[in-house]
């Protein structure tokens, strides 16, 4: 046994006798990161978590990588690249833990290929209320746990290890991004691109800049690249996109591609100008950052009172929503007419395995689906009802059969949400796992933001 293994058994022993020593209460992450987008309470009494993020083995014969779940993506890239691998999906900022992944859905341009982030775990240590830790894997006797986890948001126990899958790598990630005016040719080449078996492309995503701009990028790893090009300083990658029809990039820089100008919703903090760009420099520009500046605008609430003196009232949209690809055009009209903002980040995906149901996920065996990630502000001089873009979005994605990631705001009223979110399955594991109700529900972690 390594000596990484060997520090997390006499952890786990430790951890487990605390929490039920404290009768299951006080549970924390306390994680110095975090991605959801909206305000975490942080809590340093009870039984901390954070410790828990070390890489305890990486097997590149073997195709795996043993982890534990609070190490962030930035980290478990930069030892994984070192053997030429890396996860089969990798978010796109570098503070996301591979738990959270786990646990809140996470996707990129590899998920036509790979699914999304749960798919690719192998097996997992849960941290239950009463302080044992189980290991779930897809065909043990904790395999409904398995496949409750996705979108569970550490309301049915907490990931501390797990086993994922890992891909071998090329040095370089050669790109081409090819313009479309209408949405119903950009979705066609996707279709395309996607549908084909086996895939010829290792990765796919767009972005909408207008109703008659539209760019489609593919990836493919290549060996060799005749220059490279660095967007994590003064060049802004999204930028790039309507520049460029081919463009080349080291395997780590493509991977955080997105994470240096947090797609493009840095320009709201002033990150793209040229001057602000040269004076916070290169270490800086990164999702953590703009992160810490947003919680510091909520905390003092110096955005809304900066808005209400230029009379202004305001409403952040800032969710990802998935609609099948035969959907998308109409979804995209609606997103269009209704809400209006651009860019608008594109990224198809689908359930790899169809025999697989992860219960608290949506998403249909043998379906191709298109996610639509749009993060920004809409301001006006008529103050509207709470909510009421976001609920917009929501009862649109219903309509049309699709479904929303919940890391963002949710507006739901209960029963619309177990409705949608499998209820009946979500109280047989909650009534197995946490019978209780230690750890907190999860409509009232999402939707009434309990414990975030």
């Amino acid at each position: 046994m390594n000596t990484a293994r060997a520090n997390y058994k006499t952890c786990l022993k430790a951890l487990s006798r605390r929490v039920q020593q404290s009768g299951g209460s006080g549970i924390s992450l306390n994680k110095p990161t975090s991605n959801l987008f909206r305000t975490p309470r942080r809590d340093d009494r009870g039984v901390q978590l954070s410790g828990f993020n070390h890489l305890l083995e990486i097997n590149s014969a073997e195709g795996w990588v043993d982890v534990e779940g609070l190490t962030t993506y930035q980290e478990l890239v930069k030892q994984m690249l070192k053997h030429n691998v890396m996860p089969t999906v990798v978010p796109q900022l570098k503070s996301i833990t591979i738990g959270g992944a786990v646990s809140g859905l996470g996707l990129e341009a590899s998920s036509f290929k790979y699914g999304l982030v749960h798919e690719g775990i192998i097996e997992v240590d849960v941290l239950l209320a009463d302080g044992r830790v189980v290991t779930a894997t897809p065909d043990n006797e904790y395999r409904d746990l398995f496949f409750g986890l996705p979108n569970s948001y550490g309301t049915l126990g907490y990931i501390l290890r797990l086993k994922a899958k890992a891909i071998p790598v090329k040095p370089y990630v050669k790109l081409n991004h090819q313009r479309f005016s209408q949405p119903k040719d950009f979705f066609a080449a996707i279709k395309k691109h996607i549908e084909v078996a086996p895939p010829d492309i290792d990765f796919i995503d767009g972005v909408v800049f207008s109703p008659s701009e539209h760019y489609l990028t593919t990836g493919i790893f290549t060996d060799e690249a005749p220059s490279t090009s660095d967007y994590t300083f003064k060049n802004i990658y999204y930028q790039s996109i309507r520049e460029k029809t081919e463009d080349f990039l080291t395997t780590h820089d493509f991977i955080w591609r997105w994470d240096t100008d947090w797609f493009w919703c840095s320009k709201n903090l002033g990150m793209q100008h040229p001057f602000i760009r040269q004076l916070v420099g290169r270490r800086h520009l990164n999702s953590v950052t703009y992160t810490k500046l947003m919680r510091l605008s909520h905390r003092w609430n110096i955005s809304d009172t900066m808005h209400r003196l230029r009379g202004l009232y305001t409403e952040s949209v800032i969710q990802d929503v998935d609609t099948d690809i035969n959907r998308a055009v109409e979804f995209l009209a609606f997103f269009h007419k209704e809400i209006g903002l651009t860019p608008i980040w594109i990224c198809p995906n689908r359930q790899v395995n169809p025999s697989h149901q992860f219960d608290l996920v949506q998403a249909q065996a043998n379906t191709n689906y298109i996610n639509f990630g749009f993060w920004d502000v809409i301001k006006g001089k008529r103050k509207l009802p709470t909510a009421y873009y976001n609920k917009k979005i929501e009862r649109k994605i219903q309509e049309l059969g699709g479904f929303k990631s919940l890391y963002s705001s949710v507006h739901y009223d209960r029963d619309t949400f177990w409705q949608l979110y499998n209820g009946p399955a979500y109280r047989q594991l909650k009534s197995k796992y946490d019978p209780n109700g230690t750890f907190v529900d999860l409509f009232d972690r999402v939707v009434k933001q309990v414990g975030v």
